[in-house]
């Protein structure tokens, strides 16, 4: 145990423990166990898995903070850059929002769309998770009108269909099972979890499989340069197939994922030469992936270069990348925050100035969040206003 993170109750303990059986019994049967599939088991496994149970996960109670639960003003702004596209796509249009988390996104997004007299035909949430999907429902049936209410559907797996519309996840592709490698001696290696005599979890290396030396060795090309021996880092060698399945079904419209990463360059530089995997749990964040199955949640930062490139293999064309903050100012931050400071008292105009900070700042979510455009089939139009003129897909 880490002495800088407050221990779990007997309760939670107990939880974590059911995973752990669950984990040790496949290494037991299988052997050692890829670390994308230990990652995918503590954070999805039915019940168990971090984002299967119950415990609270956002806000002051949970493990972190997201955009959307800092108060309105995130979710305002990314309505308002999407609003274009729904106008220019008619009725017809719907909107996906992938991973719903506590619902505070949809709720403030519908509202938006109201305001602007451009609702979309239906208001989709992907959501695996059936403890976020009730959370989600209980929040939305009481924040919104039976109306509006009627309009929203939640999905177990991306629409078969064909479909036009806007496609948002945020802080979806950092949750994505992160095979971790290692360069050995010149060859690829890909990180797994056994255990060891006294029953703990440790890592090991194997030899890469095909899809992942594959990957590994695209990205050196692309770089112009070779992982040093003992270099580690993560690399999503599904992400292409994950992006298809996704994207695939949206015939025209926009995608937008905002989530913290880097360009390629900088995702891999030679320094970083242990990976960006953090591990979030009561708001501290540490890099302790093997602590406590199913009672913290594990990311790694994006491979933003990666990204367009899986967009590109579905289809989509890149039209922006910008820093979050760039992003939400482009797209009226400094005018939704006016407005909504003119009737507040002082608490809350207090409350608004820290959300502007919190999204906006270099030190906070400004920079460190990267928000993604990817477009099939529209016109220019309906991209979100100011776009050309903050988009960095040149350090891609």
């Amino acid at each position: 145990m880490k002495p800088s993170l407050p221990p779990p109750t007997a309760q939670e303990l107990a939880h974590s423990a059911q995973l752990v059986a669950l984990l040790r019994a496949e290494m037991a049967a299988q052997g050692p166990m890829p670390f994308s599939r230990f990652m995918e088991r503590c954070l999805y496994a039915p019940g168990l898995g971090y984002y299967s149970a119950g415990r609270i996960k956002f806000g002051a109670a949970g493990d972190f903070v997201t955009a959307p639960e800092l108060g309105s003003l995130f979710a305002q702004c990314i309505a308002d850059a999407l609003i274009p596209c729904l106008r220019e796509l008619g009725p017809e249009a719907d909107f996906c929002e992938l991973g719903g988390g506590s619902g505070a996104f949809a709720e403030v997004a519908m509202l938006a769309f109201v305001e602007a007299g451009v609702l979309p035909r239906r208001y989709r949430i992907l959501e695996p998770s059936a403890d976020l999907r009730e959370r989600q429902q209980e929040r939305l049936r009481e924040a919104l009108s039976t109306e509006l209410f009627a309009r929203l559907q939640w999905l177990d797996r991306p629409p078969e269909e064909s479909w036009s519309g806007v496609l948002f996840a945020n802080e979806v592709i950092d949750a994505l099972p992160a095979t971790r490698f290692t360069i050995r001696d010149g060859e690829v290696f890909e990180e797994h979890v056994s255990v060891d005599e006294s029953g703990r979890f440790v890592i090991c290396d194997r030899p890469a499989d095909t899809l992942v030396a594959g990957a590994v060795r695209h990205v050196e090309r692309d770089l112009g340069r070779e992982f040093d021996e003992g270099y580690r880092s993560e690399i999503l060698a599904q992400l292409p197939y994950w992006m298809q399945a996704v994207l695939g079904s949206l015939g025209s419209g926009i995608a937008m994922f905002v989530d913290y990463g880097y360009p390629r360059a900088e995702f891999y530089r030679a320094e970083r030469n242990d990976g960006t995997l953090v591990c979030h749990y009561r708001h501290r964040a540490h890099a302790d992936a093997l602590a406590w199955p199913g009672l913290q949640d594990i990311t790694a930062f994006v491979d933003f270069t990666a990204l367009a490139e899986a967009g590109n293999h579905a289809g989509f064309e890149l039209v922006g990348y910008a820093a979050q903050a760039q992003l939400l100012i482009a797209c009226g931050l400094a005018q939704r925050f006016e407005r909504a400071r003119i009737d507040a008292d002082e608490a809350t105009a207090y409350g608004l100035a820290q959300q502007v900070k919190r999204l906006t700042l270099p030190g906070e979510m400004g920079e460190k969040f990267q928000a993604m455009i990817l477009a099939r089939n529209i016109p220019p139009a309906a991209l979100p206003a100011g776009l050309a003129s903050i988009s960095l897909a040149r350090r891609l």
